[in-house]
C-alpha cells in the first residue's frame, strides 16, 4: 500500500504506509523552534559572534545554549553543580511538565529541594548539548548565512565540542569551577572530558553508567537505528522540515527509538512486564497482529517523535560512538592522568547490558592506576541501563554522600 505522493528532490516518490500505522499528523521534528514557550529554559550565545571551531575542522558561527538553572549560586561561587545530559534529555533535568517542557525533569528525585543534589544548597545547571533540538543550536535550528533549517549540512560534533559550549555557559553565569559535574550514559562522557579538558575548573566528577571510550557493541546498535532514519523515505536525506504533518521521518526514529529501548531495558523486565501477552487476544495469526512488547515499543517510539528530531538523533548518537577518552592524547593512560587529581564517583546498575558494570569498573580501576581516587558502586537494579534514571533513591544517595565528603575537603 502506499500513500499519497511527495515531492522529494524535484522527484515524486511514493510513500509507502508503513505496516506499524502510527498515529497520524506526527509532526515532521518535535525540535523547539523560537516563538514556541520557553518553559525554564534560559538562553546565551557563544562565540561572541566568532566561528567555533569545532574538533572535526568544521567551523560553527552564531551558537545558541538553551539551559535552565535551579537553585542559587554561592557568594563565593562554590556550589554550582553541572549536570550533563544522555541521548534524548534535554535542560529540563528538574520540574513539572508544562507548555514550555513536553516532560517533567527527566532526573526528578534525584534532583531537587532535599534530593541526593539538593537545589536549597546546590547552585544546579543542565545545559541542552550542542546538536541538540530543545533550544540549543542544532540541525532543527536556522542557518543564519541561508535562512533556513541546517538539516542535512549540520557538521559533526564531537563530546569535547559539547563540553566547550557548556564552559561558555559557565563564563556567562560567573562560575569559575563547578563544585562537581554529574552525568549518566552520554552525559557522562562529558563528565569525564570535562575532567580532562577543564581540571581546573572541576572540584569532583561523578560519571554513572558510562565508559572510558564506545565499545563495539554500542557502535553496532547506534548503526542499526541511525540506518533506520537514513532508510525512511520520508527522511529526504536530511531536509525534511517543510514536510507536513505525517510526512516526516516519523516510522524511521520511531524504529530507531525501538532498538534503543530494547537495550536500555534488561530481559528480566521485558519478559515480568509483557510476557508473551497479546494487545488483541483474538488477534495473533495477522501478519503486524501485536504483542503487547511491540505496543510498549510502538508507544515510545512515538513518544520521542513528538519531543525529538531525527536529526539530532543522527548527531548525538554519532558522539557517542565517537567518545574516546584517549582519542590525540597519547593514550588512555595519560588522559586519565589529566582527572586524577579530582574525587570520582562512578556507579553501575547490575543489570545494564549496554554500559556494563565492567566498563565501570575500568574506569574506576585507570583512575586509581594513576593515582587518583574513585568510589565505585553497582546498583541492584532489574531496569538494564534506564536503571541511573529510574533508580532514583539509590544513585541520589550515593551522590549525596559523596558531594558532602567533596565539600569539606
Amino acid at each position: 500500500m502506499t500513500n499519497k505522493s511527495t515531492e522529494t528532490g524535484g522527484d515524486t516518490v511514493n510513500l509507502p504506509i508503513h505496516p506499524r500505522l502510527y498515529t497520524t499528523g506526527l509532526p515532521a521534528t518535535g525540535a523547539w523552534k523560537p516563538g514556541d514557550p520557553v518553559g525554564q529554559r534560559l538562553f546565551t550565545s557563544v562565540g561572541g559572534g566568532r566561528p567555533l571551531a569545532l574538533e572535526s575542522g568544521q567551523t560553527l558561527t552564531d551558537i545558541d545554549v538553551a539551559y535552565e538553572t535551579w537553585g542559587e549560586l554561592s557568594p563565593t561561587g562554590d556550589n554550582a553543580i553541572l549536570i550533563c545530559h544522555a541521548l534524548t534529555g534535554d535542560s529540563h533535568v528538574h520540574g513539572a511538565s508544562s507548555e514550555g517542557h513536553a516532560t517533567e525533569g527527566w532526573w526528578n528525585g534525584v534532583v531537587g529541594p532535599g534530593c541526593g543534589i539538593d537545589t536549597n544548597r546546590h547552585f544546579v545547571v543542565c545545559v541542552n548539548s550542542l546538536g541538540g533540538c530543545q533550544g540549543t543550536t542544532g540541525p532543527a535550528s536556522v542557518n543564519q548565512r541561508t535562512g533556513r533549517p541546517y538539516g542535512s549540512t549540520f557538521p559533526t560534533v564531537t563530546t569535547r565540542d559539547i563540553v566547550r559550549c557548556q564552559a561558555a555557559v559557565a563564563d556567562h553565569l560567573g562560575i569559575d569551577c563547578w563544585l562537581a559535574v554529574v552525568g549518566g550514559s552520554m552525559g557522562g562522557m562529558q563528565v569525564l572530558e570535562w575532567g580532562v579538558m577543564y581540571p581546573e575548573r572541576v572540584r569532583s566528577i561523578a560519571p554513572i553508567a558510562t565508559t572510558l571510550a564506545a565499545g563495539a557493541q554500542q557502535v553496532a546498535w547506534s548503526a542499526v537505528g541511525r540506518s533506520a532514519i537514513a532508510l525512511d523515505p520520508r527522511f529526504r536525506g536530511g531536509d525534511y522540515y517543510d514536510a507536513e504533518p505525517g510526512d516526516g521521518p516519523f516510522a524511521g526514529l520511531a524504529i530507531a527509538r525501538s532498538v534503543a529501548q530494547i537495550t536500555y531495558r534488561s530481559s528480566e523486565v521485558f519478559d515480568h512486564r509483557f510476557s508473551r501477552e497479546l494487545v488483541n487476544p483474538r488477534a495473533l495469526f495477522g501478519q503486524w497482529d501485536r504483542f503487547q512488547v511491540e505496543s510498549y515499543l510502538d508507544y515510545h517510539g512515538e513518544k520521542l517523535v513528538r519531543r525529538f528530531d531525527a536529526n539530532s538523533y543522527l548527531v548525538l548518537n554519532r558522539v557517542m560512538d565517537l567518545h574516546d577518552l584517549a582519542r590525540d592524547r597519547g593514550g588512555m593512560d595519560a588522559a586519565v592522568r589529566r582527572l586524577a587529581h579530582l574525587p570520582a564517583l562512578t556507579l553501575s546498575i547490575s543489570s545494564d547490558t549496554l554500559y556494563p558494570t565492567g566498563q565501570q569498573a575500568a574506569l574506576r580501576d585507570a583512575i586509581r592506576d594513576a593515582g587518583g581516587r574513585c568510589d565505585h558502586h553497582v546498583i541492584q537494579s532489574p531496569d538494564g541501563h534506564d536503571g541511573f534514571l529510574l533508580a532514583t533513591r539509590e544513585v541520589g544517595s550515593f551522590l549525596d554522600v559523596f558531594l558532602t565528603e567533596v565539600e569539606s575537603i
